[in-house]
């Protein structure tokens, strides 16, 4: 078993949980939706008031061995309020890199996003497909929304919005 550590996310990670993004599209077969950059992550991620939070999980080297440690997968986390229950924290991505797969990492990331800020929910989305990733969420408690209260999950893209706005 490897030596992982699961760390907030610097500056300097920028470039790697970019790379991750795009990994996470192949994997969702949706790259042609990535249309981020480093530097919007930089901005958006580690100014006075940001945007989301991060977390990065990283393989730690065996003593003696020359390279540093190397990030496998990140969660990127934001809060958002219901109503009904107060602060929530919405788990926008969580990935792993498929060679790490199997090992606790994801749950790892799952459980110290949980801890932050007192939130009373977390919530997060999962493609239909992707079974994989609803029993690892159902087995670590969490409930789908869909199969016991009906509720589907709608977005407005930038031009829908610009529409709404009357611009």
């Amino acid at each position: 078993m490897v030596s992982v550590r699961i760390r907030e996310a610097e500056e300097g990670d920028c470039g790697n949980i970019l790379s991750l993004i795009r990994e996470l599209a192949d994997y969702e077969k949706l790259s042609d939706q990535v249309k981020i950059s480093e530097e919007s992550l930089r901005a958006d991620g580690f100014g006075e008031n940001p945007f989301y939070h991060c977390l990065v999980a990283e393989i730690l080297p065996v003593p003696g061995e020359p390279q540093g440690p190397c990030v496998v997968g990140y969660g990127l986390y934001y809060f958002i309020y219901s109503t009904w229950k107060g602060r929530n924290i919405y788990l926008e991505d969580i990935y792993v890199k498929p060679e790490y797969r199997g090992q606790g990492i994801g749950s790892k990331i799952i459980k110290k996003v949980a801890l932050d800020k007192g939130c009373s929910q977390f919530r997060l989305a999962v493609l239909d497909w992707n079974k994989r990733a609803m029993n690892l969420y159902k087995a670590l408690g969490a409930q789908d929304l869909t199969e016991a209260e009906g509720w589907h999950s709608f977005r407005f893209e930038e031009e829908a919005m610009r529409e709404l706005a009357g611009k």
